[in-house]
């Protein structure tokens, strides 16, 4: 039977653990699998020391990250764009507002460079309305945008008649 050793994983490894994490694992799957592939090292105080820096280091990192996108969470929420599009029947654009379309508008609008990737949007927008658009920054700061889409040359049907509809006597 083969004795236990202590060794640092430097990559993820499945059903085991995240790199950076101090695991206890037998002689045999640590020398003849982890250590061999690059998976791990030995565990030896200086090992240990230099993933507690790595680790504080990555820490400092993302709370830096979290509060950046805290702020941009803050200028991006409740912003409205507004698409003037053409229509057809039934309020049916010609085309569709999609994520790339959004993502350009917003940095045209507020300056702000955003992934198209990271704006939410299932399906392209493919009649004239309000639509609330949430953006995927970190994990849980999800904030929301109104893209505004109306026909070109007029108002949606959605507002109404307008004072030139009715007939005048």
């Amino acid at each position: 039977m083969s004795a236990k050793m202590k060794v640092l994983l430097t990559h993820d490894v499945e059903h085991l653990g995240k790199a950076g994490e101090l695991k206890d694992v037998s002689g045999g799957f640590g020398r003849n699998y982890l250590l061999p592939k690059g998976f791990a090292v030995l565990a030896t105080r200086g090992q240990i020391r230099q993933a507690e820096e790595r680790l504080s280091a990555l820490r400092r990192r993302t709370d830096a990250g979290r509060k950046d996108a805290q702020a941009l969470a803050a200028r991006i929420n409740g912003v409205s764009l507004r698409f003037v599009v053409k229509v057809g029947e039934h309020d049916r654009l010609y085309g569709s507002v999609t994520n790339v379309d959004i993502a350009e508008k917003l940095k045209a609008q507020i300056g702000l460079d955003i992934d198209r990737r990271k704006i939410d949007l299932e399906d392209p927008i493919k009649r004239t309305g309000t639509y609330a658009v949430k953006v995927r920054l970190l994990g849980d700061l999800e904030p929301a945008l109104n893209v505004i889409v109306e026909a070109e040359g007029g108002s949606s049907v959605d507002e109404g008649p307008s004072d030139s509809d009715v007939p005048q006597i």
